[in-house]
């Protein structure tokens, strides 16, 4: 495996302004429904869109924990956060501005050390290199953003491209 950690400080960078990008567009479409559309089961693996969405803030917690040890204490998989949509929609913004902030400042000698930790998931020990945990932390909203996206496409609303180079800052007139 090629270890390539200055790369993926400046990945990183680019991944928190992606999840900060997507998250504020998709929190938008969501703000537009009603709470019970957002908790109903829809079949999907977190079962409603809140509760997917839910999920991905108690990941990024998760890591965050393991990375800067804040929060101390990571709540259980499964927990309501937050208690409301309107709670999650704001701390999820703190969230991604922290993310933001945290990858600006990632070193290559921080992402080429390894990290031990147990898994709430699966109780597990794991000693992995931190930029392939941070590569997973992004790819992880990545894919659950999908699950969301996907769930939201099947009640007839379009989030719009979810393409990297759709971000502002690729825009020519940008």
């Amino acid at each position: 495996m090629n270890d390539s950690p200055t790369s993926a400080a400046a990945h990183s960078q680019l991944m928190a302004q992606y999840n900060q990008w997507m998250n504020s567009r998709l929190y938008e479409l969501c703000a537009t429904l009603p709470d019970t559309e957002l908790r109903k089961e829809r079949g999907a693996f977190f079962k409603s869109i809140y509760a997917t969405l839910n999920h991905i803030a108690y990941g990024d917690l998760a890591f965050l924990s393991r990375f800067t040890g804040n929060p101390s204490v990571v709540p259980e998989p499964g927990d309501d956060l937050f208690g409301t949509f309107d709670l999650l929609r704001v701390q999820r913004a703190a969230l991604d501005r922290r993310i933001l902030v945290w990858s600006e400042a990632l070193s290559p000698a921080w992402l080429a050390e390894s990290l031990t930790y147990t898994s709430k998931i699966d109780g597990k020990t794991r000693t992995v290199p931190k930029w392939i945990l941070v590569a997973h932390m992004f790819n992880h909203q990545t894919h659950h953003r999908g699950q969301v996206t996907t769930l939201l496409s099947q009640m007839g609303l379009d989030i719009g491209s979810t393409d990297i180079p759709f971000m502002p800052q690729f825009q020519a007139d940008a």
